[in-house]
């Protein structure tokens, strides 16, 4: 049986212009030294590894793509310099850190266990990521759900020009 996806186009697919993003390894470290409070140029690659011009380069394309914005700090006869400071769409990014470290930790953790807890500030108990509809029933297996073409969806065979005069 011939998959219906296959009917629809991918060329504006929204998870591959995620990846064009996300989709290299530095990039969700930066994003997790950022949600962890460390914000100073020499502070992430100190304590990250990430070798200095793959920083600046992340860096710079975070910034770009509006994820972080630079926030300019002086320290006393220092010449001035910028913090990282997380975006609206770069907080919109934490469930995404929150299930890569939680896939993590369930198949790549040392036999001792995972190196962070995360859990809520008001109760101490574990976060994790979940998936729900808009209706607020909890989706407990990939197998429920189903996936339609949506609003910009493009036929196979048109261009989006000739989808939109249909």
């Amino acid at each position: 049986m011939r998959p219906t996806a296959l009917d629809w186009s991918a060329e504006n697919c929204t998870v591959a212009r995620a990846m064009a993003v996300l989709g290299e390894r530095w990039t969700l470290v930066v994003l997790r030294e950022v949600f962890n409070g460390i914000r100073r140029f020499e502070d992430m690659r100190e304590h990250s590894g990430i070798p200095r011009q793959v920083l600046t380069n992340r860096l710079n394309m975070l910034v770009e793509q509006g994820v972080l914005r630079r926030v300019p700090y002086r320290e006393p006869g220092e010449r001035e310099r910028h913090e990282y400071r997380l975006t609206e769409k770069g907080f919109d990014l934490y469930p995404v850190l929150v299930a890569v470290r939680e896939w993590g930790d369930r198949y790549l953790a040392d036999p001792a266990g995972p190196p962070v807890d995360m859990v809520h500030r008001d109760c101490g108990s574990p976060v994790h990521t979940s998936l729900a509809c808009a209706e607020g029933h909890e989706v407990g297996s990939p197998r429920e759900v189903v996936t339609r073409p949506g609003p910009g969806a493009i036929r196979r065979g048109r261009t989006p020009a000739a989808a939109e005069a249909a």
